[in-house]
């Protein structure tokens, strides 16, 4: 298997440190809002990851956390006028639901900031021992000169890493590069007592501790947005490293690329922000993992207009190809197949693994054998699994299909029109409809149970 590692710079075969346990820590949300589609696209991205290495490896421990200590939450319950706490759980609730109608699974942890004061507190505490962090008016921070590779992971030079910072240039810095482990809390904002007076974390320190409380010194993955890279996983990886007397943090890094919208980046001043719920009312879960998952995952993805419709007309022929499969079972433990593996395990290459994928919906139709269809039918699935696709009951998904692709009333018509024909035998008629639907991208199969139908 093979990952891209930022660290290196390069695609380096994944080799854990334990042949028996993989850990993977990934940056979740701020809990502050509703996810937005770039917020889905790590958690899928992750998800599928954590599907591959379950299959590789006997234990996975996954790890995403939850950011329940930040600003913008302390902004956004002052608006409204209520406890922190109020905002963070309705808004983790929320990420949960949108999350799950992806089909991404929960991680096997998902540790919230509140909930590792005395870790945070504890690594902040070894830092300034070490001398690798200092103390100045209420703030700790940590001291970047006093760590030789600050810089190697997003390969920036001193001025590069100033500018990309957009530092807070302060009389209490020693270099203004330094970034803050703990600040102070005024008497209106949410604050923990410490050694160095009352306050709360600063950002970076927070995954940091959580992952060391959660999986240990080193781990193997360490995931999140090609925009997390610097700062904060720069800081993340500078601040551990310290804490840990030099030892490695992240043995592979890897980044997930960005989301744009019709070729423009996301943002409320432009009002192009598309919110996963939102995108839920246009289309089934389903359809906006598979558009999610057609772009390599550190290659840019664009959405436009027109990916959901797509999507679903993707999943119609595979769900198609699994209805016609509904009168055998699948044969038992039948693994994915070889060349559908190899593309994940490559780098995590889901545009080939889905024209494997695919290439195997067109086996599935032109199977006959009993046996060939039972392995047929294995296939599929056990392939879908490893995507988070093809999951659901194939008349589930074609239930729900004319609502969430609408079909219009003079389709529906016609497809009705054409079961009555059907009813009174004539297949003039009936042929000429079919033919007359086809030519509309809509496809009619006649079965024992009935006209049925797919996008062409």
């Amino acid at each position: 298997m093979h990952l891209h590692n930022t660290l290196t710079g390069r695609k380096d075969v994944f080799t854990p440190l334990d042949p028996n346990r993989v850990t993977m820590y990934v940056c979740g949300p701020t809990v502050y809002s509703y996810a937005h589609i770039g917020n889905a696209r790590p958690a899928v991205v992750f998800d599928v990851l954590s599907r591959v290495l379950r299959a590789r490896y006997p234990r996975v421990d996954y790890v995403r956390n939850i950011t329940d200590i930040d600003d913008k939450i302390n902004a956004a319950a002052v608006k409204e006028g209520v406890d922190i706490r109020v905002i963070t759980d309705r808004y983790a609730a929320a990420y949960h639901e949108d999350l799950a109608a992806l089909g991404v699974a929960r991680p096997d942890f998902e540790p919230r900031v509140t909930e590792h004061l005395p870790q945070i507190l504890d690594m902040i505490g070894r830092l300034v021992d070490s001398g690798h962090a200092y103390a100045a008016e209420g703030h700790v921070l940590f001291h970047t000169r006093g760590f030789a590779d600050y810089g190697q992971l997003s390969k920036r030079d001193e001025q590069s890493l100033m500018a990309g910072a957009r530092v807070e240039v302060a009389p209490y810095k020693r270099h203004a590069g330094d970034f803050v482990l703990w600040k102070p809390s005024s008497e209106d904002q949410p604050g923990w007592d410490s050694p160095w007076g009352r306050g709360r974390p600063g950002w970076h320190i927070e995954c940091s501790a959580m992952a060391e409380a959660l999986l240990g010194e080193t781990i193997d993955i360490h995931g999140g947005g090609h925009d997390l890279i610097f700062p904060h996983h720069e800081n993340e990886n500078a601040q551990s490293v310290c804490a840990h007397g030099g030892k490695a943090f992240a043995r592979y890094w890897v980044h997930n690329g960005f989301l744009n919208v019709n070729s423009e980046k996301m943002s409320k001043s432009i009002g192009n922000v598309l919110l996963v719920r939102k995108l839920l009312e246009q289309a089934p879960g389903e359809a906006i993992r598979l558009v999610l998952l057609t772009a390599h995952y550190r290659q840019p993805l664009d959405w436009t207009d027109d990916v959901l419709a797509e999507a679903s007309k993707k999943l119609d022929r595979l769900y198609g190809a699994l209805r016609d499969l509904a009168d055998v079972t699948a044969t038992p433990n039948r693994p994915a197949p070889a060349a559908f593996v190899a593309a994940l395990e490559d780098d995590l290459n889901t545009p080939q693994a889905l024209a494997v994928l695919f290439e195997l919906s067109r086996d599935a139709n032109k199977a006959t054998t009993p046996d060939a269809r039972a392995a047929a039918k294995a296939d599929l699935l056990a392939a879908g699994r490893l995507l988070g696709l093809l999951q659901g009951d194939p008349a589930d998904w074609f239930a729900h299909g004319d609502a969430a692709e609408g079909l219009s009333p003079a389709l529906e018509a016609m497809l009705a029109e054409r079961v009555a024909a059907r009813a009174a035998r004539d297949w003039a008629a009936s042929d000429r409809l079919r033919d007359a639907l086809a030519a509309e991208g809509i496809l009619v199969e006649d079965s024992k149970d009935g006209q049925r139908w797919r996008r062409a």
